[in-house]
């Protein structure tokens, strides 16, 4: 059934245009608290959000559908996407809520769901939801004495602080490191730097005077030069570029290369292993991962099972087969051990206990392997279904036939833009150029037709 609000990583569009509007966030707070309403016990959901300046507007409008459903809201306002996972469940709350669009820029927003265990929502679940969202509310809503009431909580941030600290090894501290940390002007300005410097590293903060409008703006991980320079300028062991709501990292090196987060896979699944951490002897990443990152496990004994696009499908592949190590090239890496969601400030934190106890530079410790040739390029679409067309088709399955064993392709709809991104990987660049090219120029052709 196509799902008519929710992508691959809850609901998301523009400000103020639909579905991104406070009447749907009013809607969705009634449809998910009719459904998480449940048993005796007064209910109650978390509610967090990053730094963007629609989020005090979605934020209130939930706020009234939640408390119109009869669940207590706690709102935490600022505050990582992990932290909201992990105070879902250690509030007992029944639901929990992150306003954010990750690594968009301001205009947009969005809506993350999660359960009561700290987990996203399964597609069975948002489907529910969709369907109650689409009919008439009136009839959930709770009697006069019975409407939730709302609150904000202090001291979240520190419990997340203490929380992400406990995640570094015991034998480990930060001491004689120079951090350079961006925080995107994003959900984690406040509680990122104040991690570091309690574990004893010099730190160095950019990217922490959000604005409302800043957030993501030529900063992040989605934009490290700024932290590339940074690094530069301060001489900085490393630098961590995190997104708008902390889910993602990326890191820079001592000399201003960028680490993606297959390298990071490679650098905690290689050392979990050693350490006899690891579980399911591999890890988890999406179609997206490089080819290398594949070869590297498997040089190892490790094995590397694939999924398709989105954190959560990760996550529920490591549930269902006992991983704890799983993520995404972009910087989305999850570590059951600490967590139900991507912590990008608990992964670096991973990585950082490798460089302390080997001594080594990040750059020896973050290039495990060499990537193969990998390049991804999108098309910009305004309707149809392009990659159900015949000639579409058959130039993907040609495509494929000309990789065979070299390389792989992935085609496919984007979950939260307008776009279908076509990827193609493999050890002859030029090839692999030629590939996508095709690609898009015949896609391309299909969609002006239409």
């Amino acid at each position: 059934m196509k799902r008519r609000y929710f992508g691959t990583d809850g609901i998301r569009g523009q400000s103020n245009i639909f579905p991104m509007t406070p009447d749907l966030a009013m809607r969705v707070g009634i449809a998910v608290g009719t459904i998480f309403r449940r048993g005796n016990h007064r209910h109650r959901v978390v509610i967090g959000k990053d730094t963007r300046l629609s989020g005090y507007m979605l934020e209130n409008a939930m706020v009234a559908g939640f408390t119109a459903a009869g669940v207590d809201a706690f709102v935490l306002g600022p505050i990582p996407t992990p932290a909201v996972a992990m105070l879902t469940r250690s509030l007992r709350a029944d639901i929990g809520v992150m306003i954010s669009a990750s690594h968009n820029p301001y205009e947009d927003n969005g809506i993350k769901l999660f359960g009561p265990d700290g987990y996203k929502l399964s597609d069975d679940i948002e489907m529910q939801i969709e369907d109650l969202m689409d009919k008439d509310l009136h009839t959930q809503l709770a009697k006069s004495d019975d409407i939730g009431r709302a609150k904000r909580i202090d001291g979240v941030h520190d419990r997340y602080i203490e929380h992400a600290k406990r995640t570094l090894p015991r034998d480990v501290t930060l001491q004689g490191l120079r951090i350079a940390i961006d925080c995107a002007n994003g959900a984690a300005y406040k509680v990122a730097p104040a991690v570091l410097w309690e574990l004893g590293a010099d730190v160095v903060t950019i990217g922490n005077e959000p604005n409302g409008i800043n957030i993501n703006l030529n900063c992040g991980s989605t934009s490290p030069v700024a932290l590339q320079k940074k690094v530069d300028e301060v001489r900085a062991d490393i630098g961590i570029a995190l997104d708008g709501d902390a889910d993602r990292v990326i890191i820079v090196d001592e000399n201003g290369t960028m680490v993606d987060g297959d390298q990071l896979m490679a650098v905690i699944a290689e050392t979990w292993a050693e350490n006899q951490q690891l579980r399911g002897n591999g890890i988890v990443a999406t179609v997206m991962s490089n080819l290398g990152l594949e070869r590297f496990l498997e040089g190892k004994g490790m094995g590397l099972a694939r999924t398709k696009v989105g954190d959560r499908y990760v996550v529920e592949h490591m549930r269902q087969h006992n991983f704890n190590v799983g993520g995404e090239q972009s910087g989305h890496i999850v570590l059951s051990d600490y967590g139900t969601t991507g912590d990008g400030l608990v992964a670096a934190l991973q990585i950082l206990a490798a460089v302390k106890r080997t001594g080594k530079t990040v750059s020896e410790v973050c290039r495990r392997f060499e990537p193969v040739p990998q390049l991804l390029r999108n098309v910009r679409i305004s309707g149809g279904k392009p990659l159900e067309d015949l000639q579409v088709q058959q130039a993907i399955a040609d495509a494929e036939a000309e990789l065979s064993k070299n390389g792989r392709l992935v085609i496919r709809p984007s979950g939260t833009e307008p776009l279908i991104r076509v990827m193609a990987e493999g050890d002859d660049r030029a090839q692999i150029e030629r590939i996508v090219n095709e690609l898009i120029g015949t896609i391309s052709g299909v969609r002006t037709a239409a």
